[in-house]
């Protein structure tokens, strides 16, 4: 994700629409402040989620892809690879989900692979991840190796890769339907290589298979004069509806989507754009209903070390990045938790994401979830709630931009589809 839980979040829905709506030729401009007013009014009634009653097509007898939601029991998933991970160049969509503290890593060794020895580690820790995922009964998949190295050129850019490292990314399964996130960092465009084998046998088990439009990701498609100085200017920008990415064409990461059977929550944020939410509502219309929400987050980039739904009724909301329609919930009859503190030192290098990865949890199902071995604080959360801890260390892979959410995605759970918002 790259999970690059950099730093999620997101604007006001009134203020976006207008920044927006600025910016874009008149028919355009209809839908974006047609979609807010529609936002804004799902946080003040709590009947905005109610379900479509209409069926979905029942999934094939023996399609190996389905999955409704974040918590029911897991019974497939794809875990990354960190092997020849890249650091990406230091371009403008790079710098604006990134930390100060770290552009001068990412301008020394733009192109280059991470590390040796960490990255050595990194992969260490995957492996026994998926031993782990193995053990507890799981079927394990994992993505191509490719040399990320290599430069290529389009007729809009040139780039390097970066990784197969975040499935969460770039992957999005709905019922039985994989979609392919178009994505929004140039270093990330032929990531989809390293899935295609793995998705051409879900196809043939019966699973649908889409490819949201591929942006061109040229020059416009970027605000190549975005303003970063500091957190406060960042601040202001997200409060403004204003980042990097512009309306040009539709990207969208899918690590900025979150379900919960017949809803599925989104974020307008560095990576994901309107007219990328956009694309998703109307393609998963009328069977399911998209949801915008956003946060007060300085630089927002993937919404699970934000919002993290764990259960039927039941999400994690990052207390440094507060939902601006947390009522919505709330008047559902959700439990909102707030996770404690992170624990990790302040002198681990978090590359591509923050300490909130300890957030970024994997349900095994209700009673079960995988957690980072060292954040004892946030175990002891999930044991007060009646779950069952599965501790597991992938520290050095948090550096890589993720946690046990980014690292996979869950290709087959164990239930149906449901609403929890009528």
């Amino acid at each position: 994700m790259l999970r690059v839980r950099c730093l999620r979040g997101g604007s006001r829905g009134a203020e976006a629409a207008h920044y927006i709506g600025s910016r874009l030729r008149g028919a355009f401009t209809g839908w974006v402040q047609r979609t807010f007013q529609s936002t804004q009014a799902a946080a003040a009634s709590q009947n905005t989620c109610a379900a479509d009653d209409k069926a979905t097509s029942p999934v094939p007898k023996d399609c190996l892809v389905c999955s409704y939601n974040e918590w029911d029991p897991l019974e497939e998933v794809i875990v990354g690879r960190a092997e020849n991970a890249c650091v990406p160049p230091f371009s403008v969509e790079v710098k604006a989900n990134t930390y100060e503290k770290y552009w001068g890593f990412y301008q020394q060794f733009g192109g280059q692979g991470f590390p040796k020895d960490h990255l050595k580690k990194a992969v260490a820790e995957i492996e026994e991840m998926c031993n782990i995922l193995k053990g507890e009964g799981v079927i394990v998949k994992r993505p191509d190796p490719i040399d990320w190295s290599v430069k290529y050129k389009t007729p809009d850019f040139e780039s390097t890769g970066m990784y197969a490292a975040m499935p969460r990314d770039i992957l999005l399964v709905v019922g039985n339907e994989i979609i392919e996130a178009p994505m929004a960092w140039r270093a990330r465009f032929f990531e989809y290589r390293a899935y295609r084998r793995l998705i051409k046998d879900y196809f043939n088990s019966g699973a649908k298979w889409t490819t949201a439009p591929k942006p061109t990701m040229a020059d416009e498609l970027y605000d190549q004069n975005y303003p970063i100085h500091s957190v406060e200017d960042r601040h202001k920008l997200a409060a403004q509806g204003k980042f990097v990415t512009t309306e040009f064409e539709p990207c969208f990461d899918a690590a900025d989507f979150i379900r919960a059977g017949r809803d599925i929550f989104v974020q307008r944020s560095q990576v994901t754009n309107y007219m990328g939410i956009e694309w998703m509502r109307r393609h998963l219309a009328p069977d399911y209903r998209v949801h915008i929400i956003s946060f007060k987050d300085p630089n927002p980039m993937h919404i699970d070390a934000t919002f993290n739904i764990i259960g039927p009724g039941l999400v994690l909301s990052n207390p440094d990045r507060p939902c601006h329609q947390i009522e919505l919930f709330k008047k559902a009859g959700w439990t909102v938790i707030q996770p404690p503190v992170p624990l990790i030192p302040d002198d681990h290098p978090l590359w591509m994401s923050s300490k909130w990865l300890s957030m970024n949890v994997l349900m095994l199902d209700e009673k079960r979830v995988m957690v980072d071995a060292n954040e004892t604080s946030i175990q002891k959360m999930f044991e007060k709630l009646g779950i069952s801890t599965i501790k597991v260390n992938i520290r050095h892979a948090n550096s890589l931009g993720g946690g046990f959410h980014c690292w996979t995605c869950d290709i087959r759970r164990r239930g149906t589809l449901q609403s929890y918002f009528d």
